[in-house]
Parts: structure tokens; C-alpha cells; sequence
């Protein structure tokens, strides 16, 4: 491996779009979460997919490791320069390429974020449903198969990017898929990349699919006496086919965080569901209605709906804001943040077990979710000081993935897999792992495409 010798290659392809400052290298070597610094040697801010390529061809030459970033706000280490090499920042690859609002797709640089794409797009009456929370990039979003409150409803990443286009190891340009809603023409490899957290090509393009914004919105936030009794009231919305747009679920101690964050007293402390429909006045109107029939089944109280646009978005912006708001309630902690997915029926036996074991822990870990689709986070609160602290959250953590695989589940709903959940791929995948790591050897070698994440390759 010479690195200095490919980013001194690299002075010469970007000149000062590629730098070795102390400040820069920092920036990119640090996590959301409790991961140790570790910053590349070299941090690059490429333009173009050409340019892409050429830094991928001259680092290839160089065994020089190469790791993508988007905005940086991934929870499992992704982003993290693990074996040393270049980060390719794609903050300069930011555009909306072409906006089909005929056939409601649209195609985008990966540094676009979901924010500005929605901005792009408001004149359209279309929008980019996918909507994780953070201002993340596009681009990073389809790296880890992102979802999040909308999921319920929209899908997932891997539902709405229709086709990329990929710099693999040897620095070859392909595209995959197309802007048509259906194909049988060879493998997927759409799919493959989307969620391959940039162990297997750069992606430097994606084509959309876009949502219609719809007649009426209307939102609502309800309390309820314990977990138990939210979690089933939602298991049964979802079974009786309700169609929400989005249903989360937040505990008492994350309803205290967010008054603390937001200076409000919106939140009694007890356990909240946070709801929203979308579709015509009538259907929104009918829908609120037969939720607020099950609220009151399973002993909630309080919900009311929201039809005005600055009551729903200050609500969002509160759930948006609820790792932040945590991380403000435990001042000078860092944070473990599990992302265990279930069937939903096994829902309400996987929230209830984690808060009884968290309960019975020196710990604090409060609880949050994408219910509507099975997926919850607990947010395991470490003293960086004691190393005792990191080791009682990964017990806590393995536990509840335990728990989910034995329910039929999964150890990440959204996060993926990055460095944190490389340890509970054999047990989720069985063989199927070595299968993703002969993946890995085949598009890339000499394991130079974000290395030590996903798959072990020795």
C-alpha cells in the first residue's frame, strides 16, 4: 500500500479539491455515535463522476483505501476511514439533474440532501418521500438502504431508486436500471448497490421515484398509560390495514427530552404515538377519526388531529430533533443506538423485554421508533470515562438482537451494518454472509472500497 504516493497522484487530478489539512482530516474521522476518531489520510472533493473515476483508477494502482461521505451522519460507523486511504467527500456533487414530473422521477448528484431535494422539487407538486430523520445525502441514504418515519407508508430507499450510476473499484462507470417502473432484463443490480454502503462502487448518480403531494395532511400526537398498551394500539392499526403515512412511537423518557429540548410542555411523561394521514379532506378526516376510536381502545387519551402545516411541522421537527434532544438530556455522554427490526406482531414483546432490560441496567436508554414497520432504537447513554459503560450497552444490545432473530426479525432496520453490527451478520445470515463476501472480492479485489465494513475479508 502506498497512499502518499496516490495522494500525491491526486494533488495533481484536483489540485486544492483534495487536501491533507489536520482540520479536514478530523472533520471526516469523527461519528454520531462512540466510535474512536478515525480519519483518513487524505479527504477529496470531486465535481464530476469523470473525476470520481480517475480517483478511483489512481488509488486502485496504489492499493490505497477509498471511503465515500456524505453528510457524516450514519450510526455505525460507515463513513469512517477504518484502514487509513482517501474519503471522498461528494459535497460538491449536489445537483438535480433532470426533473420528470410527468412521470414523477427525477435524477440527482449523491451530495444532494433530502431537504434541499424537497425544496428543488416544491414548485412540481411532487416530493422524495424517503425521510430518515437527519439531513442526509441522497446519496448516502441509498448506501445504507435508509428509511424512516414515512417508511410505513412510501417504502424504503430500495422502493424508490430506480437506477444508479456506479464507479466500481477499477474505476468503470456503469449504469443500472432505468427510468421505467418494471424490468426483467438481467440481475438487479440496483438493488445490489443500494445498501452496499460503498463497498462495492461509488455511486455518483441516482434516479428517483417521487410521490404526488397529497390533498390533505393531517397529524396527531397521543399518551398512554405504558408501552405495552401504545405498541399494540399500534399492531393493531397496521393489521387492520390503515393506511397511515407515518406512525412512531416515543417513550416517556424520550417525551421528557423533547420538552426539555424544545422549551414546551407538548409531552406529559408517559409513552407518546406521533401519527400522520395523507390523502383527500374526506379520507384524512375518516382515518383520524378511526384512529382516535383505538386510541381510546387500548387507554390512550389526548389525541386530537393537526391539519395546519406549522402545528405538523413543529411536531416532526420535534421527533426529527430526538436523538439531539437525548443527547441534550445526558449532557457530556455519547450514545449506543440500537436499530432492531420485528415482525409486528412480535412488536410489543420486543419493546417491552428491551425497557425491562434497560430498567434492570446501571444504564439509561431511552426508547423510540418507526413502529408502523416494526423498527425501534434504544438510545444506550455512555460515559465516555467508563469503559464499563460501552460494555454494559453492547450486552444490552446484543440481547435485543438475540431477541429480534429469534422473533424472525433483523439486527438493523435502517442503520445497516458499517463497523457497529459486523458481529451479528453470521448469526443473522448463516453462509449467506461468505456468499456477500465473494460479492465483495468480486467487484473489488484488493478490498480497497470501504474497508473493515459490512462483510469480513481477510
Amino acid at each position: 500500500m502506498t497512499i502518499n504516493a496516490a495522494i500525491s497522484e491526486l494533488a495533481s487530478l484536483l489540485g486544492e479539491r483534495l487536501t491533507t489539512s489536520k482540520s479536514d482530516r478530523d472533520i471526516h474521522g469523527r461519528s454520531e455515535v462512540y466510535y474512536q476518531p478515525m480519519p483518513p489520510d487524505a479527504v477529496a472533493y470531486p465535481e464530476t463522476t469523470e473525476e470520481v473515476s480517475a480517483l478511483v483508477e489512481i488509488c486502485a494502482r496504489h492499493d490505497c483505501p477509498v471511503v465515500p461521505w456524505g453528510t457524516g451522519t450514519s450510526l455505525e460507523g460507515h463513513a469512517l476511514a477504518a484502514k487509513g486511504g482517501v474519503t471522498v467527500d461528494f459535497q460538491r456533487m449536489n445537483a438535480v439533474l433532470q426533473i420528470n414530473d410527468e412521470d414523477m422521477d427525477v435524477r440527482v448528484q449523491p451530495g444532494i440532501t433530502r431537504i434541499a431535494l424537497n425544496e428543488e422539487l416544491r414548485a412540481t407538486g411532487l416530493f422524495f418521500s424517503v425521510d430518515p430523520g437527519a439531513n442526509a445525502s441522497i446519496g448516502g441514504m441509498a448506501s445504507t438502504r435508509a428509511s424512516g418515519t414515512t417508511t410505513v407508508r412510501y417504502g424504503t430507499m430500495a422502493q424508490n431508486v430506480m437506477g444508479l450510476e456506479v464507479v466500481l473499484a477499477d474505476g468503470r462507470i456503469i449504469r443500472t436500471g432505468s427510468r421505467a417502473r418494471k424490468t426483467s432484463a438481467g440481475y438487479d443490480l440496483t438493488q445490489l448497490f443500494v445498501g452496499s454502503e460503498g463497498t462495492l462502487g461509488l455511486i455518483t448518480e441516482l434516479t428517483l421515484k417521487l410521490q404526488g403531494q397529497p390533498e390533505a395532511v393531517s397529524a396527531g400526537i397521543c399518551a398512554f398509560p405504558d408501552m405495552h398498551s401504545a405498541v399494540n394500539c399500534v399492531m393493531t392499526t397496521i393489521q387492520m390495514g390503515l393506511p397511515m403515512a407515518r406512525i412512531e412511537f416515543v417513550d416517556a423518557a424520550t417525551a421528557q427530552a423533547f420538552n426539555t429540548y424544545s422549551g414546551t410542555d407538548t409531552f406529559p411523561a408517559l409513552p407518546h404515538l406521533l401519527v400522520e394521514f395523507h390523502g383527500s379532506e374526506a379520507a384524512v378526516a375518516e382515518q383520524a377519526e378511526r384512529f382516535g376510536e383505538l386510541v381510546e381502545d387500548y387507554g390512550g387519551s389526548g389525541f386530537k388531529s393537526a391539519t395546519r402545516a406549522e402545528e405538523r411541522n413543529a411536531l416532526w421537527k420535534l421527533r426529527h430533533d430526538g436523538y439531539y434532544a437525548i443527547l441534550q438530556a445526558f449532557k457530556g455522554y455519547t450514545a449506543m443506538s440500537t436499530d432492531i427490526c420485528v415482525p409486528i406482531s412480535q412488536l410489543a414483546d420486543a419493546v417491552t423485554q428491551a425497557q425491562k432490560d434497560i430498567a434492570d441496567s446501571p444504564l439509561d436508554g431511552p426508547i423510540l421508533g418507526h413502529v408502523g414497520d416494526g423498527n425501534f432504537h434504544a438510545i444506550l447513554m455512555i460515559d465516555p470515562d467508563k469503559p464499563e459503560d460501552l460494555r454494559e450497552a453492547k450486552r444490552l444490545a446484543d440481547r435485543m438482537v438475540e431477541r429480534a432473530l429469534d422473533a424472525g426479525g433483523t439486527v438493523t432496520g435502517e442503520h445497516g451494518v458499517g463497523m457497529g453490527k459486523m458481529k451479528y451478520m453470521t448469526r443473522e445470515h448463516g453462509d449467506a454472509w461468505s456468499v456477500m463476501a465473494d460479492i465483495k472480492r468480486s467487484f473489488d479485489p484488493q478490498n480497497i472500497l470501504n474497508p473493515g465494513k459490512m462483510v469480513q475479508i481477510n
